[in-house]
């Protein structure tokens, strides 16, 4: 368990499928775009205790490590700083995150994100950490930076929305020894 301030942050757990759900439908309207896989496996509990449970498994194969954020004070999920596309042959990742609207702009998913890094560079050797955001994600793009990323390039018509709109995505890069 890493923590900072009021808040603590841990990997995802098969009992917390509920906590999860909750954060999710908090915030389905601010997360459509840019996080429509978890969005669309997520759309009931059931559903979210279904993929709870894959993720488990995706976690013990070090295919997918979902950091949830908890704020202390009220034992909610707040927030997300997930690393997804592992490849151990290089290694790296790609790493993701939110934050609900209500903790928005307090510089947690930077801190949150900062702590995830070093966790997971020590504990896995990644040499390599990719971001993506939409140039207009000036949110996302405030935390990628403070962490240390670079802007490697944008890669045009690169992601498709759930409105169905294609986007160009920048990608930042770190690089770790």
């Amino acid at each position: 368990m890493m923590t900072f301030e009021n808040f603590k942050i841990e990997l995802l757990q098969p009992d917390e499928s509920k906590a999860f759900f909750n954060l999710i439908e908090t915030n389905r309207s601010r997360l459509e775009d840019f996080f429509a896989g978890t969005l669309s496996k997520t759309r009931t509990l059931v559903d979210t205790i279904n993929y709870c449970n894959q993720i488990q498994e995706r976690i013990e194969k070090v295919s997918y490590l979902p950091y949830m954020i908890t704020d202390i004070n009220t034992n909610k999920f707040i927030g997300l700083v997930d690393v997804k596309n592992i490849d151990m042959n290089v290694p790296k990742a790609e790493l993701g995150s939110f934050i609900d609207s209500n903790y928005e702009g307090k510089g947690i998913v930077s801190k949150a994100t900062n702590l995830v890094i070093d966790h997971i560079v020590n504990e896995y050797r990644f040499i390599k950490l990719l971001c993506r955001a939409n140039s207009r994600n000036k949110g996302s793009i405030a935390v990628i930076l403070k962490n240390g990323f670079e802007l490697e390039g944008t890669i045009r018509k690169d992601y498709r929305t759930t409105k169905g709109e294609i986007v160009d995505l920048n990608y930042y890069g770190r690089v770790f020894d």
